[in-house]
């Protein structure tokens, strides 16, 4: 069996899911997702001819020369990772339809039949819609009197699509107590908010800096939605890595008293030692990684304690087999995994796969709440791909699940190629 051809397709969801199928000469494909990023399709494309003529079962081989062709463009990090690893997923996907076996049993097996789900709930009802260059946009598919704002121009760090009515408006704790009492209803024990929202004492937004009022406040969401749901739904935050490591550690400790599952990327990734020291100054657990690629991208900051859970991207750290690898190497150091994940139900279902399959999974996040067609897009499976806040491993070739394309190219990307 020899590779014949790669394709891409895009929807526009909130964000742009980029698939890939792989074909071969014997009618067998295998179907994948890439995280996003500008140029993303046409690195797909640039692979392409390393890839036609080889067996699509050397899968490791397959991944090993993408990876070092690429490594003029950066051999250890970047974008290209993210073209690599829906790739990688592709085949991993074809090989378990030759075998007649689903994916999980090709990385090891599994400890277990349905992977826990913790609900993004993002900052409130309102869906986040952004380009690949987290600039917020308007889907084309959204009705005008959705709240959303409107596309156009903003800051993708400090000015992200909260869809808030007046700029000066900020999260309230009966908002973020709403919203987790909703979640939780439909089954979900494991629940995200973002932290790093609309506060009404800002005072330097930029500087990576906290007031003690910004912090109070910050801590009367987290107050609100753990009295909202008690103490049998876990609760995780996210800053999206916007603070020094005082303010930080400042925070972190302010919130030790609800217990939290993770407070997540609480300063910026590219610094380990910062990470270190946050994670080492509080009890409550530290997560990080979905800006780190490879194994090699998580082993200092596993060696240096700088992890208490490890948050590895599949659609771009490398792919399945990477992430496997990954989640070996934080078992060595007695660290949880918990996939990040912003996929459709492809990628979504793909990194449950993984989480199956190692022993120290924690939670894989579900990021599509507000997607009216999340669910839709995907088929072959029994029922809802998520069901009261789990995912039950399929059984059956590769995967298991597989686009459907009349949806997906309802809502494809314009200017995109369809397969």
């Amino acid at each position: 069996m020899r590779i014949t051809d790669v394709r891409t397709a895009v929807v526009e969801a909130n964000y742009d899911w980029t698939f890939v199928r792989v074909y071969t000469d014997e009618g067998l494909t295998g179907l994948g997702e890439s995280f996003l990023a500008p140029g993303l399709t046409g690195i797909i494309r640039d692979l392409k001819p390393l890839l036609v003529g080889q067996d699509p079962l050397d899968v490791d081989r397959l991944f090993s020369r993408m990876r070092w062709a690429a490594s003029g463009a950066g051999s250890v990090a970047g974008v290209v990772y993210n073209a690599i690893s829906g790739i990688e997923t592709a085949l991993w996907d074809l090989a378990g339809k030759h075998y007649g076996v689903p994916v999980y049993r090709l990385l090891g097996g599994k400890y277990r039949d349905r992977v826990r789900v913790y609900a993004d709930c993002h900052a409130g009802e309102a869906l986040e819609a952004l380009s690949s260059v987290m600039i917020p946009r308007r889907p084309r598919w959204l009705p005008p009197d959705e709240g959303l704002p409107p596309a156009g121009p903003g800051d993708p760090v400090h000015g992200r699509a909260f869809g808030l009515e007046e700029p000066g408006e900020a999260f309230t704790p009966e908002m973020y107590a709403a919203r987790a009492r909703e979640v939780a209803a439909m089954g979900f024990t494991a629940l995200k908010f973002d932290l790093d929202v609309p506060n009404p004492h800002t005072i330097a937004p930029h500087s990576g800096t906290l007031t003690h009022a910004e912090i109070r406040h910050m801590v009367s969401l987290v107050e609100a939605v753990r009295e909202a749901v008690g103490d049998g739904v876990d609760l995780a935050f996210d800053l999206h890595w916007r603070y020094n490591v005082s303010d930080a550690v400042r925070l972190a400790c302010e919130l030790e008293p609800y217990g939290l599952m993770w407070l997540e990327d609480p300063v910026p990734p590219e610094n380990v030692e910062a990470l270190r020291r946050v994670t080492r100054s509080t009890r409550t657990p530290i997560a990080s990684g979905e800006n780190l690629y490879l194994r090699h991208g998580f082993r200092e900051a596993l060696e240096r304690g700088a992890l208490d859970v490890a948050a590895p991207d599949l659609q771009k750290a490398g792919g399945l087999f990477e992430g496997r690898k990954i989640a070996d190497m934080a078992d060595a150091h007695y660290v949880a995994v918990a996939p990040h994940c912003i996929a459709s139900p492809i990628g979504t279902v793909a990194a449950a796969h993984v989480a199956a399959a190692i022993p120290n999974f924690l939670a894989l996040e579900w990021h599509g709440m507000g997607v009216p067609f999340w669910e839709e897009i995907a088929t072959g499976l029994d029922g809802p791909v998520i069901r009261e806040g789990f995912i039950r491993i399929p059984e059956g070739p590769g995967l298991g699940v597989e686009l459907d394309e009349e949806v997906a190219r309802r809502y494809a990307r314009e200017g995109e190629p369809f397969f």
